[in-house]
Parts: C-alpha cells; sequence; structure tokens
C-alpha cells in the first residue's frame, strides 16, 4: 500500500466531511483514519452534552465520518449525519461532566447527568478514546501537529472488519500531543478501549438544570 510521508509523519488512511453547526453553513472534520474507527458508526437517536475543564491527550488525530443514527425506539427509522470525529491513543480528563436529555412517554424529560475525576490528582483516563462530535467549543492547543492529504487505503475496500464505510479524499491533521482547554460539545457517541472514571457520580432527575451546558 502506497503512504504519503508530510511533516515527517506517514499518512496512511484519512478522510474528511462538512459538518453542519447551527452557525456556520459547514465546518471541516479531519484527521487520520484509523482501521479500528473508519468512518461510519451506528447510534442512537439521542445527542450528549460532554463539558471538561481540561482534556490531555496523547497520539492525537481527527478526521471527517458518518454515523448512522436510529430515530425510533424500534429501530425501524434512521438517518446520517456527519461528524467530526476526535482521537487519542491515551487521554486524561478533568472535572469532566457528561448528561442526556430522554423524552419519557407519560413523564416527559428526564435528565441523565454524569460527572468523574473533579480532583486534579484522580482525572478521568482513558485509552484509545473516540469522540463522534457534532459541535465543540474550547481553547485548544496543539504540538507538532501535521497536516496531509488524505489517501484512501484501496487494500481494505469500501469498509473495514467493523462494517464501517471508508471515506476517501479530503484533507486530515494528527499531533502528538493535544490540550482542549472548557471543552463544551454536543457528540454522537464515545468509545474506548478502557475508561476509568475516578469519583463517579450519576444522577436521574426532571430538571433541566442538571444539564452539563
Amino acid at each position: 500500500m502506497e503512504s504519503q510521508v508530510r511533516g515527517g509523519t506517514r499518512w496512511k488512511r484519512f478522510a474528511v466531511v462538512m459538518v453542519p453547526s447551527v452557525v456556520a453553513t459547514a465546518a471541516v472534520g479531519v484527521g487520520l483514519a484509523q482501521g479500528a474507527l473508519a468512518a461510519s458508526f451506528s447510534v442512537s437517536g439521542q445527542q450528549f452534552k460532554v463539558t471538561a475543564a481540561h482534556l490531555h491527550g496523547e497520539g492525537f488525530a481527527q478526521y471527517g465520518g458518518i454515523d448512522t443514527v436510529y430515530t425510533s425506539t424500534k429501530g425501524d427509522k434512521k438517518t446520517q449525519v456527519p461528524v467530526a470525529i476526535s482521537s487519542f491513543d491515551d487521554a486524561t480528563i478533568t472535572k469532566m461532566c457528561q448528561s442526556v436529555k430522554t423524552e419519557v412517554p407519560l413523564i416527559g424529560a428526564v435528565y441523565l447527568r454524569l460527572e468523574a475525576g473533579n480532583e486534579a490528582k484522580k482525572p478521568v483516563v482513558a485509552k484509545n478514546l473516540y469522540i463522534d462530535v457534532a459541535q465543540l467549543d474550547a481553547d485548544a492547543e496543539f504540538k507538532n501537529i501535521d497536516i496531509g492529504v488524505a489517501i484512501q487505503d484501496k487494500t481494505r475496500g469500501p469498509a473495514n472488519k467493523d462494517g464501517k464505510t471508508t471515506l476517501p479524499g479530503g484533507f486530515a491533521q494528527q499531533a502528538e500531543t493535544a490540550d482542549l482547554y472548557g471543552v463544551e460539545q454536543t457528540a454522537w457517541a464515545t468509545t474506548a478501549g478502557t475508561f476509568k472514571l475516578s469519583g463517579l457520580s450519576m444522577r436521574l432527575g426532571a430538571d433541566p438544570e442538571m444539564e452539563c451546558y
């Protein structure tokens, strides 16, 4: 398989997608498409909110993808949404909050709020972390960042072993480290090889103030 070298980094499989947002017509989702999660993922029809005081990631990459979103509880209706997938080989997160709003028949809105890593010496720790992001606001700092042209891995065909469709073309970026401060994001899915939640607190309730932001 041919690959391309840019800035000392060998780029193999990348994808890019235009991601709609509320205040702009589109924003670019970028990064390194790795074999474990290429570009397509099936999730429930609910987004969730995430905040963090500080996320430090080692081995950072971003790339565009498409999530298949199921819009009914029976799983018989679905649509595809573009996402910007952020991946980290290792990540530590301080003061993490996740919340999701669910409409329950005959009851109304119910909110689930999860908090962890509130102590500086006991952050949330994750390995092989992937976040399918719909919207992100943060102050960001990257170390040794590279941007390269996407090259599709033709040896794998249109989908990899997990059935996730690879998006060809575009451009991508990766960095040795990434630091995000004051994170506020909306996401469709989070997956990780391991996810250690120190000081985990989880609550359910009907108060809208339970959302992270």
